[in-house]
């Protein structure tokens, strides 16, 4: 007996308010994990679709401007195609459906990750850095890039900062433990970057 998909709402809307060429990336990126796992749930994370089974996030994928991005959360232990440096995820810029495995390929795939889960094999942690190591990069994460492209003036701002204190926002919201803290600083720094401030604005010397 066939089981409906638990789908989310909120993925729903994600996917229907993608760019055209997105859509039927993400709904076969999202139709293939319900196959192959058809106890998987759906949840919106980092303003982003999760994939989440035995209560642990399996997957991931995001929208962008000009492409897509869909990765595990086990990472390489799944699957290496070696271009985690060009995406989000394992698979590269995605920007058609021609550009992902086949269904056969990727349900294999799904599957692999959920025993890896059941099997309790850990997500991988970030590397330490060594005092010696450059910074991490100021780029800002999905959800925090997403928010700035809807206000041109904060927009404007953060591009004119200098790495360093462009670092200082992204490491701010990149270190909120929950995803509430999250939103709430990503509005935050939308609002003092609008009015030109840096992320401590509130220490300098006037």
């Amino acid at each position: 007996m066939l089981t409906q998909p638990r789908t989310h709402s909120r993925v729903d809307a994600y996917i229907a308010h993608a760019a055209p060429f997105a859509q039927p990336i993400l709904e076969r990126l999202r139709a293939d994990v319900h196959a192959a796992c058809p106890e998987v749930e759906e949840a919106i994370k980092w303003s982003m679709p999760f994939f989440v089974h035995a209560g642990r996030n399996l997957a991931h994928m995001a929208a962008f401007k000009a492409h897509c991005a869909f990765g595990f959360e086990l990472g390489r232990a799944v699957v290496d195609l070696g271009r985690e440096a060009q995406a989000m995820g394992q698979f590269g810029r995605i920007t058609s459906v021609a550009d992902l495995p086949s269904s056969a390929e990727l349900r294999k795939l799904v599957k692999k990750a959920v025993g890896l889960i059941d099997a309790g094999v850990p997500a991988p942690r970030a590397p330490k850095r060594s005092l010696a190591a450059p910074p991490a990069p100021a780029t800002p994460p999905p959800d925090f890039a997403n928010a700035l492209n809807t206000a041109a003036a904060a927009k404007k701002t953060f591009a004119a900062l200098p790495p360093g204190h462009r670092r200082e926002y992204v490491e701010w919201i990149n270190e909120a433990k929950r995803e509430a803290t999250r939103m709430r600083r990503i509005t935050q720094a939308v609002a003092w970057l609008a009015e030109g401030k840096r992320r401590n604005w509130r220490y300098e010397a006037h």
